[in-house]
């Protein structure tokens, strides 16, 4: 099986693909959200942040100064569009999948059994 148009192998990894689905439910999120929901320390949630932002996907915006200083993260609309062609793929793949093991479930049942007619 070839993979599906849409599949996005930045956003593919585990944590990212957490991260932007976290993303694509509001227009901006609190970098100490981001990090709480997902159960990531602040290094690890920085690398995969700038892994996207490069990439585009999203942007990071920091507001205030010194022990206020905040940091905001939103998907950009290219972000977005990428999060969207890649579930849907991910979709194709699992559809595609059920289709296969219904057809061979199907075709199993439909065999004759040798110890039938004897």
């Amino acid at each position: 099986m070839s993979t599906p148009a849409g599949f996005d192998e930045l956003i593919h990894p585990a944590t990212r693909l957490s991260v932007v689905a976290l993303l694509a439910a509001t227009e901006w999120a609190d970098f100490a959200f981001v990090r709480d929901s997902l159960s990531l320390s602040d290094s690890a949630l920085s690398k995969q942040l700038h892994t996207l932002e490069g990439a585009g996907y999203l942007e990071i915006q920091k507001e205030g100064g010194g022990r206020n200083r905040r940091t905001k993260v939103r998907l950009t609309d290219r972000g977005r569009t990428a999060f969207e062609g890649h579930v849907a793929a991910l979709r194709a793949i699992v559809d595609s999948a059920g289709a296969a093991a219904g057809a061979a479930t199907g075709a199993a049942q439909r065999q004759p059994h040798a110890e039938a007619g004897r």
